[in-house]
């Protein structure tokens, strides 16, 4: 299966990774993320940038502006709106996986709507992991039900 990367895909890992990172996102680590080339990651770059979402410096790496940030933490938002709703609601083993798969295809209504069937956390997506690359919340709950059984 071939992974469909979105502007708002590599806006969310461009986030993730400058908080890893503690800084710009490297080219590389962003491939790393992304399962892309570097090429494909500096093509987009220039584009984001074009948008006025990114700023890049070369071989220091890649920064959101406010307005990228705005719509990283958004895209981050609607993915952790699919964890929950796969591994809380459908009880998908590989719900990350299937999250990833599923995030290039769902449009702002239907994560609206998926928003309303699952118990969110009122502060997400500020509760992202970026070392598991997942909800810390839902990691933390999925392991306390393991824990029960």
């Amino acid at each position: 299966m071939v992974r469909v990367n979105t502007a708002d895909q590599y806006l969310k890992t461009i986030f993730v990774v400058q908080q890893l990172e503690d800084g710009p996102a490297s080219t590389g680590a962003l491939a790393d993320r992304l399962d892309v080339s570097p090429a494909s990651v500096n093509e987009m770059i220039g584009k984001l940038e074009d948008r006025g979402l990114v700023t890049h410096e070369k071989y220091k790496g890649a920064a959101l502006t406010d307005d990228g940030e705005a719509r990283a933490v958004e895209a981050l938002g609607t993915y952790c709106i699919l964890e929950r709703f796969l591994a809380n609601v459908l009880d998908v083993e590989e719900y990350r996986e299937e999250a990833r798969q599923l995030e290039p295809v769902i449009d702002e209504t239907v994560a609206d709507r998926l928003d309303m069937i699952i118990d969110r956390e009122p502060d997400c997506p500020a509760c992202f992991d970026p070392e598991a690359d997942a909800c810390g919340k839902l990691v933390e709950e999925l392991e306390g039900v393991q824990a029960d059984d």
